[in-house]
């Protein structure tokens, strides 16, 4: 997964065309623990750069995830929500929401995995 790009907030994305696949990290989840619920967003809605478009809820903490990149929900994981152990950073399983992007450009800032492991080293 060496084509993933990293978000200062845990979020990764995978770029497929003009698609982001989006989901959190493993750092989030393992600084969440227990995840016991996610909201997920209806497909269709339009999201801003760094606007939340779903809850994750832990037994430590309810966390929002923001969306990397402007577009249109096109697709949302339907699996996650009964089966939370998925929610992982794997793009098979444990993706939450796919975006057409309205600018394909904005995904260009992020980390990748190296620089990513670097940022999150930082926060222990």
């Amino acid at each position: 997964m060496s084509d993933m790009q990293y978000t200062n907030e845990h979020e990764w994305l995978k770029i497929d065309g003009d698609t982001a696949v989006v989901g959190i990290t493993t750092y989030a989840r393992h600084a969440l623990g227990d995840i016991v619920f996610l909201e997920l967003p209806d497909v269709g809605r339009k999201v801003a750069k760094g606007e939340d478009f779903a809850v994750v809820e832990s037994v430590k903490a309810a966390s929002e995830i923001y969306a990397p990149v402007t577009g249109e929900i096109t697709a949302i994981n339907d699996n996650l929500p009964d089966n939370l152990d998925d929610l992982k950073e794997d793009l098979d399983k444990g993706w939450i929401v796919k975006i057409k992007m309205d600018n394909p450009s904005e995904a260009s800032e992020y980390m990748d995995k190296t620089a990513y492991e670097t940022y999150t080293a930082g926060l222990e």
